[in-house]
């Protein structure tokens, strides 16, 4: 059994992204967006469900853009172009599941250009199904 006080462990990362646990079917990570930071504007071919520890920021899916705080939980259906800034004074911070696993197994990337880097260079891909 794997079991994560979630809250906690998102808030104690200093990376960006950080893969807690991988799957068959859904993938657990965690995030942390700098102030003035965003996600970045993509789309997957996978479901995304993003719960939001800490911090203020915006939800852009779909075209429709929302503000997002502590608490919030947001999903973003496979296929829609989505991103997520931070335009608050702290880090956002926040956990994601993805179905199917999105991202390498045990995957950590301490910025966002850190992760770019390894999505471009193909070393970020999900464990093969």
């Amino acid at each position: 059994m794997e079991h994560f006080t979630i809250a906690t462990v998102a808030e104690q990362s200093p990376d960006f992204r950080r893969v807690l646990w991988t799957g068959k079917h859904t993938q657990l990570v965690i995030m942390t967006v700098p102030p003035g930071g965003e996600i970045g504007e993509e789309i997957h071919e996978v479901d995304q469900i993003l719960t939001f520890v800490s911090g203020i920021g915006k939800a852009v899916v779909g075209g429709r853009t929302r503000k997002v705080e502590q608490g919030d939980l947001v999903v973003v259906p496979a296929g829609t172009k989505h991103n997520f800034l931070n335009d608050g004074p702290n880090p956002l911070v926040l956990y994601t599941v993805y179905g199917p696993p999105e991202h390498a197994d045990g995957a950590v990337h301490k910025t966002k250009e850190e992760a770019d880097a390894a999505e471009e260079a193909g070393k970020d891909e999900p464990p093969a199904a």
